[in-house]
Formats: C-alpha cells, sequence, structure tokens
C-alpha cells in the first residue's frame, strides 16, 4: 500500500494512492490518522493535480551517517582509520528543514554554493520500541519513502552540529509516499540531475541495516509510530545549482523530484 499526506483546501489530509483499470493513479481520503485502520471517505482526487507533502512529521527524526563505505571514505572518518566503523553513527535532522515532492530547495543567499544530494532510503517507524532485539526489529517498520538529505558541504565542516549545513529550510525533501510493501533487498537508489543519472547504488549495501539501526537505537532511546530514519547514502554526491531538477529514485518505490532555486532576498 501506498500512504500520502497531501494538501486538500488549505488543510493536510491522509490518503491511500490507488491505480484504477485504466492505468489512472488516484488518491482515497482516509479518516483518522496514518498509523489508525485505514478507513476510507468516500473522497478521491486524481494523483497528478495533488500537492503532496511530506508523508509523515516525525515526532523524532533520525539519520544514519557514513553508511555506506563509498561515502564514508569521502565524508566520514580521518584518514587511517579502520576499513569499517565498529557503531553506528546516529545524528538528528529537524523538521523545519522537511518537504514535498515537488517542493523547491532553496539555496541560501549567503551559502557557498557546495550544496549536495544525498539520496537516501527513509525507515518509518509503525510501533513504538523500546530495547528491542534485532531478531524482531523489522517488525517496528511501517514502511520506506525516501529522501534527499541535501548538505552545504563549507556549512557542514565549519558547525560541529551540522546545524545550517544539514537543517536549513527546505533541505530534507522526502516523499513521494510510504509504501509498506516495498523490498529493499530489491533496490538500487538511481540520483538524477537534470534527467542525467548521476550515481547509482545498491540500497540494501548499508555498512549497519535497518535491524541492527533500530536495535541500536532502541537501546537508548523509545521509537514511536511516525519517528523516521534516514539510512544514508553512498558516493557520488555532487553539486546541485539554482536551476537544476534533482530526482531520487528508489527502484520499485518511487521517484522523488525537487528543483533548486536561489534564495529570494528583499
Amino acid at each position: 500500500m501506498r500512504f500520502v499526506r497531501y494538501e486538500h483546501e488549505g488543510l493536510a489530509r491522509h490518503g491511500l494512492v490507488e491505480s484504477d483499470a485504466s492505468g489512472t493513479d488516484w488518491v482515497v481520503e482516509l479518516r483518522g490518522g496514518l498509523f489508525d485502520p485505514p478507513e476510507p471517505s468516500g473522497w478521491r482526487q486524481p494523483l497528478a493535480s495533488t500537492r503532496l507533502l511530506p508523508p509523515v512529521i516525525p515526532g523524532t527524526f533520525y539519520a544514519a551517517g557514513v553508511n555506506y563505505m563509498g561515502h564514508r571514505r569521502t565524508h566520514g572518518e580521518a584518514p587511517g582509520a579502520p576499513a569499517l566503523p565498529n557503531a553506528q553513527h546516529i545524528g538528528y535532522r529537524a523538521n523545519n528543514a522537511l518537504i514535498g515532492h515537488g517542493d523547491d530547495i532553496v539555496v541560501p543567499a549567503d551559502s557557498s554554493g557546495k550544496v549536495q544530494f544525498e539520496g537516501e532510503l527513509v525507515v518509518v517507524i509503525g510501533k513504538r520500541a523500546r530495547n528491542v532485539p534485532q531478531e524482531r526489529a523489522m517488525a517496528c517498520v511501517f514502511g520506506y519513502t525516501i529522501g534527499n538529505d541535501v548538505s552545504e558541504r563549507v556549512w557542514q565542516k565549519a558547525d560541529r552540529t551540522f546545524w545550517r549545513g544539514k537543517n536549513s529550510d527546505t533541505f530534507k525533501p522526502m516523499g513521494p509516499w510510504i509504501d509498506t510493501q516495498a523490498r529493499v533487498e530489491d533496490m538500487d537508489t538511481v540520483v538524477r540531475l537534470n534527467g542525467r543519472e548521476v550515481s547509482r547504488f545498491r540500497t540494501a549495501d548499508m555498512v549497519f541495516g535497518i535491524a541492527e539501526t533500530i536495535a541500536a537505537i532502541t537501546r537508548y532511546i523509545t521509537l514511536v509510530p511516525g519517528d523516521v530514519i534516514w539510512m544514508g547514502t553512498d558516493d557520488p554526491t555532487l553539486d546541485m545549482v539554482p536551476g537544476d531538477v534533482v530526482e531520487v529514485e528508489l527502484t520499485g518505490l518511487g521517484v522523488l523530484r525537487n528543483r533548486v532555486v536561489a534564495e529570494s532576498v528583499r
């Protein structure tokens, strides 16, 4: 099932994406919250003309850093570090940075210009979890969506907490929907800039997998429905400039598309 969060008459609503016999996709409105049993209201509208919002607003927004080997070599540990890290690098991101499929990524006016994409698998938690062993961790997963962990690299290096480099407004596109049946083991992560493929890697080739990461987090922190874990990216992560259109595809799951624009300063 594919769940969306969308705007209708100025309000955020939850919906289910369904296809009819002609192949047209529709958003079927759901009553209640995302984690309640789905109850269609009877209202539907074409997906193509629907403004999609980030499919969930997390209570806590986690991110697994340097979780693919190529990206770790470029942006991760200092020279001379062991070939594999011995523990997860879990960080946090801010909800203010979230935007949906089709929204604009805005490059701040005083940015260095070194703004890069990071195409990522996003895990959406569906059950309250504390001290969950690895072998039961996947039962906590509601589904998957797509994220683009936009990063201002000069700020990322300058700010110890990544507060600007990772969390500036619009720097976290997420969507277009949550898929509850997607198979991570079958996915490639593909990034395209202006229609040209610039990055491709196997999504499942993480240093620390989903179950390991959930077990590690819940050893100390309670996960609740709606929390998200962004699982990291692999190289290359290339510069984007205003005017670019960036697409992150997880094969079998969907495509997250956003335009890059410059901040308008008055």
